[in-house]
């Protein structure tokens, strides 16, 4: 206890030191004396003429100091001197002050701008991390493959130009974007996107910094997952690379998608050179919205436990316009989370054979993993979704 009064003391002594030496002190001591001086001359230049008590005084300088105009009609020399003294001296501090909250505001839209803040009220928003050409085509589709989501649902993280995300912001149909500018990496340029309070994260290959090899690139890749993981681990997060080397890595950081954008060009490449037309069929799969293509659909409750022919058969007894089921895609959603979940449940079991059983069957478990066309005796497990072709409306 004594230890910390006398911390207490020494820490208040050195306040105290501090407040004393510095000038700024002595002019907030001088100012009050200085214009109660003024008031006091002023009065007694003008007692009997146009004040007729103190308080008199004290009112004309508030007025003219505040207000920037003469409540009383002073007559003397002096007293117009000492007025208009307290007139400047109003209209100055206050434009100071005016000034200085004007740059505050300033400060904080300018931040703002360029991303240097923090995005506030937000909560199940989309992250958008990375920059390379072409972006406004990715946000573009983005926006088009989830129409539930809005512009200002989107929070962008990168470090490209400045005037290259003002060019993004200015269009009309990306009105309403939030942007931090910083490393995706970051752990404290995460927090300012609110990355805890995220629900999805697309890292796309940044090549922002001019020079980096796709070594670099893929790295910065994997860094972003670890971190995004790391601080929210509900998150879902699908990322970019352009080396497959790297996916392992991805999978350690529990990235619930991986795209190997090298991999998909090449493939395209080597169907498209039989001249069977494989691109256009592809091209035709991915489609530009959300209403053709491939589809993900959620499965009905109470198909879950029965079969895969159960399920089919009531899909086409539906009667499901220009729509195909071709397959199951397992294991959907938060799937690492809730694979840790299930190793904690595992190791809870008191028979060892068990618990390295049901270890061995979780861990060979894989994210969003598609089974086309299955048996019609496949059973279909929980968090699983169903995979459908649907063509275009005609016109």
């Amino acid at each position: 206890m004594k230890k910390k009064k006398t911390s207490r003391r020494k820490y208040f002594k050195r306040h105290i030191l501090r407040v004393l030496r510095s000038p700024l002190t002595y002019c907030y001591i001088a100012l009050p004396l200085f214009f109660l001086a003024l008031i006091q001359i002023t009065y007694a230049a003008e007692r009997g003429k146009s004040m007729s008590s103190p308080i008199d005084g004290y009112w004309h300088f508030v007025v003219a100091f505040t207000a920037g105009y003469f409540d009383f009609v002073v007559k003397t020399g002096i007293g117009r001197l000492c007025s208009l003294i307290m007139l400047i001296s109003g209209i100055l501090l206050f434009s100071t002050f005016t000034a200085k909250i004007a740059s505050v505001f300033m400060d904080i839209q300018l931040k703002k701008d360029r991303g240097l803040g923090k995005v506030k009220n937000l909560s199940g928003h989309f992250l958008l991390c990375g920059w390379r050409n072409g972006f406004e085509g990715i946000l573009d589709a983005v926006l088009n493959s989830n129409p539930e989501i809005t512009p200002d649902q989107i929070v962008l993280v990168n470090e490209a130009p400045y005037e290259a995300i003002e060019h993004v912001r200015a269009q009309i149909r990306f009105k309403g974007i939030h942007y931090i500018s910083g490393d995706c990496s970051d752990a404290d340029v995460m927090r300012r996107a609110l990355v805890k309070s995220a629900e999805r994260a697309l890292v796309i290959a940044d090549r922002s910094r001019s020079g980096g090899s796709l070594v670099d690139v893929d790295s910065r890749t994997v860094l972003s997952v670890l971190t995004l993981k790391n601080m929210n681990p509900s998150l879902y997060v699908v990322a970019e690379l352009s080396d497959a080397k790297f996916e392992s890595h991805l999978q350690l950081a529990h990235c619930d998608e991986v795209i190997l954008t090298t991999d998909y060009e090449d493939a395209l490449l080597a169907t498209a050179s039989s001249g069977m037309g494989y691109s256009n069929v592809i091209r035709e799969l991915i489609g530009d919205d959300a209403d053709s293509g491939i589809l993900i659909e959620n499965i009905p409750a109470n198909f879950i436990g029965r079969t895969y022919g159960d399920f089919a058969r009531s899909v086409y007894a539906s009667g499901r316009d220009r729509s195909i089921l071709v397959g199951l895609l397992l294991n959907t959603g938060n799937f690492y989370q809730r694979r840790k979940e299930a190793v904690r449940e595992a190791q809870k079991n008191p028979d060892v054979k068990t618990v390295v059983g049901n270890l061995m069957k979780v861990k060979t478990l894989k994210s969003n993993e598609p089974v086309l066309a299955p048996d019609d005796s496949f059973v279909i497990q929980p968090n699983t979704k169903a995979i459908f072709v649907k063509g275009k409306e005609e016109l």
